[in-house]
């Protein structure tokens, strides 16, 4: 008791998403995003992955890397209360958490373990940027992990208002359709401060190559332009 363990990386998440602005608020939200986990050190071993391919998810355990020198508070805001109202920071999914730790259910999609080379899992649906330090990987298992008729808390009362996103031809011939179809998953759950109501704003988001460019008219999200970083 009383002695502080030291937790280290075992692998680093690649993804288009480049910052915290954009990120999925949950796992799962965004099932058409992609990334990919990258192990390290002595665990970059096939042999640590033995077995893993028979399991459609898998849990990771990683760091929020952009938050390690926040102040934390023991109460927080969640977006979907509008930031109006304060909850215990242990009844939320809050990123400003005592130890930074994240827990997410991710699709295995595929793993490539090429000799000589970072041995990559391929998911789908996670909600980590690109960097993100992963401490450790373990099964979904459906029958123990899933509990479709717990309460959730608020978020049963708090629905979450999806926009309608809409992306002009010549944009989406430059992103191409996959790529487009994860922006829309993503900018769909409206990804601006939730105090953030103006028309007329234009925000900016770091996807893959692009700065997206994009402002929020009523329920619609509409891309105005696209930069290439």
């Amino acid at each position: 008791m009383g002695e502080n363990y030291m937790i280290q990386p075992i692998a680093y998440f690649r993804s288009p998403l480049k910052s915290k602005f954009g990120v999925p608020r949950q796992s799962g939200i965004a099932l058409e995003l992609t990334g990919t986990i990258e192990m390290i050190g002595e665990w970059n071993d096939a042999e640590c992955l033995r077995g893993i391919e028979d399991f459609d998810y898998i849990w990771l355990l990683w760091g929020f890397s952009a938050n390690v020198t926040a102040q934390k508070h023991a109460t927080v805001r969640p977006p979907r209360l509008g930031g109006n109202r304060r909850m215990g920071v242990f009844a939320t999914r809050s990123s400003f958490r005592p130890n930074n730790i994240g827990l997410s259910s991710v699709r295995l999609l595929n793993i490539n373990a090429t000799p000589g080379k970072h041995i990559e899992i391929e998911v789908a649906g996670a909600d980590l940027m690109d960097g993100t330090p992963i401490y450790d990987i373990k099964p979904y298992l459906p029958q123990f992990d899933s509990h479709p008729d717990a309460r959730a808390g608020f978020t049963d009362t708090h629905k979450w208002r999806q926009l309608n996103v809409i992306i002009p031809d010549d944009i989406r011939q430059q992103l191409g359709e996959t790529r487009c179809r994860q922006l829309r998953e993503i900018l769909a759950e409206d990804p601006r401060p939730h105090y953030h109501d103006s028309t007329e704003r234009i925000y900016g988001m770091p996807f893959d190559r692009y700065d997206i460019k994009f402002k929020v008219v009523d329920n619609s999200l509409i891309i105005i332009n696209i930069d290439l970083f």
